[in-house]
């Protein structure tokens, strides 16, 4: 019995890190599917993927489930998981609450009630989320048919803010005659720059400087693009900001661990700026979490499988970047090719990828093969494939014969790409070896969702971390101070 709920929770593990980004609905069915099978793990499941998960339409299914659960304690989790969200995740939950779990129940309208009482009470977090989100914020009170104060009635509704609010700045920001007011009035108010942007009939350095100036790092990131198509990278004082934005963006939790590197591969011929996005990217990954299993990646190049190599080069400077203990890499088709790279970097890697196209047969085991010929041991593998196999040897058979060899049975997660045809899986399934999957998507932000499974010990030491993971509690409302947040097993 104690092995079949273990299995039956690493299944459940399994289902919800690895099922595909974007297809909702398949989400839904699963995370319902897994919150009747075992209400108690999956909240504190829900609980520990909002630290360590990387898919908003996870941490937002999660939280839907929680708010809707029989269970007061993880009705509460949800409560206090929700207020930490942006509008536009609440917005998002709220419409799974509508659409797919077909209700919202008075916990979750009172969790969201006291997500927008909080943000009246406090103008600057008010006025900031109505700005960046006011269609959101808007869905918020219509939708839960909510009372706006006042001030947020005549800012979202009215179209008559205060003069203190941030929608009365930006009108004076239109209205602003001359570049050094326009200026003043962004640092003043500390204006959002795509909101900006679209106030703003010229851009000028002055300006340009003013607006980097209230960005954060996660914010310059995402609009650098624009921000080099105004000039701003190639002006000596703006660059030198732009790059001290940048240099904090390593400890930045908001910062996404790919999107710097994503955002230095759309630079035009910038190097020095590609390395430094390069650099957030390697600070972030690591920030997640340490390897200290020695693993195999090995990395499909048969035909049409060119995707398989552009995610093998991210895992392989992933993986390098974060690992304490030996890495072995190789592309396969009919036959293994080792591939080693000069650093971490996913420039690295990418150089020491160049050589290979996708072309050839396939054989998934023929890498397995040359590692035990080669005498190499390693504890976990790793392998990014489409599953189709047409020329021995085969993966199943040389994963039994390379455990012999080794004396142990090494974790095995199966990256599955493309039009996936599950012919390994159900190999692996006939000969009763247990795997863990993660299938791609096309969402390259996603692959950081592979560290918390590579870094453990073992899966079961990832079950017994998420079981330990308290669902966080409300503390009961004093007489004239809100409710208090804290944290409580259970």
């Amino acid at each position: 019995m104690v092995t079949f709920e273990r299995d039956l929770r690493l299944n459940m593990i399994d289902s919800l890190l690895t099922s595909p980004h974007g297809e909702v609905g398949k989400l839904v069915d699963i995370h319902r599917e897994c919150r009747l099978l075992d209400s108690v793990f999956y909240a504190h499941l829900a609980v520990w993927y909002q630290k360590n998960g990387h898919v908003r339409d996870h941490q937002e299914v999660f939280l839907a489930n929680l708010l809707v659960s029989e269970v007061e304690v993880q009705r509460e989790a949800g409560f206090v998981l929700l207020q930490n969200l942006p509008p536009y995740q609440v917005a998002r939950v709220v419409k799974q609450l509508k659409v797919h779990l077909g209700k919202v129940p008075r916990s979750a309208r009172t969790a969201v009630e006291h997500y927008l009482r909080k943000r009246e009470g406090e103008p600057k977090m008010f006025d900031g989320a109505a700005l960046r989100a006011k269609a959101a914020m808007k869905s918020l009170y219509a939708a839960l048919h909510i009372r706006p104060s006042e001030r947020a009635d005549a800012i979202l509704f009215k179209g008559n803010p205060p003069e203190d609010s941030l929608a009365f700045a930006l009108r004076r920001l239109a209205k602003a005659s001359s570049g050094e007011e326009q200026a003043r009035i962004i640092i003043e108010s500390g204006i959002p720059f795509p909101v900006a942007v679209g106030a703003i009939g010229q851009m000028t350095p002055a300006l340009l400087v003013a607006l980097v100036g209230v960005m954060s790092p996660a914010e310059v990131i995402n609009n650098l693009k624009n921000l080099e198509a105004k000039g701003a990278v190639k002006h000596q004082g703006l660059r030198q900001l732009i790059e001290s934005k940048l240099a904090q963006a390593k400890t930045d939790s908001r910062v996404s661990a790919y999107k710097a590197s994503v955002a230095g591969r759309n630079l035009e011929g910038d190097e020095r700026l590609t390395q430094t996005l390069e650099g957030i990217t390697d600070a972030q990954v690591k920030s997640k979490g340490r390897i200290r299993r020695s693993t195999a990646l090995l990395v499909d190049k048969s035909s049409s499988l060119q995707q398989a190599i552009e995610i093998g080069k991210r895992l392989a400077a992933m993986v390098s970047a974060i690992t304490e203990a030996e890495l072995l890499v190789y592309t396969f088709d009919s036959l293994a090719f080792s591939v080693e790279a000069q650093g971490d970097k996913v420039a690295d890697w990418e150089r020491a990828f160049a050589q290979f196209t996708a072309n050839g047969c396939t054989s998934c085991g023929v890498a397995l093969a040359t590692m035990r010929m080669r005498a190499q041991r390693v504890e976990q593998i790793v392998i990014v494939t489409d599953e189709e196999e047409n020329t021995a040897p085969y993966f199943s058979d040389e994963f039994r014969l390379y455990s012999q060899f080794l004396g142990y049975q090494p974790a095995l997660t199966l990256v599955k790409v493309g039009n996936a045809t599950g012919q390994l899986e159900k190999q692996l399934k006939t000969n009763q070896v247990p795997y863990q999957t993660f299938h791609f998507q096309g969402d390259y932000y996603s692959l950081p969702n592979l560290i918390p499974l590579l870094s453990r010990p073992g899966r079961l030491d990832l079950l017994l971390e998420i079981l330990a993971t308290p669902l966080p509690r409300r503390r009961r409302e004093k007489q004239g101070v809100g409710p208090q947040l804290a944290c409580a097993s259970g």
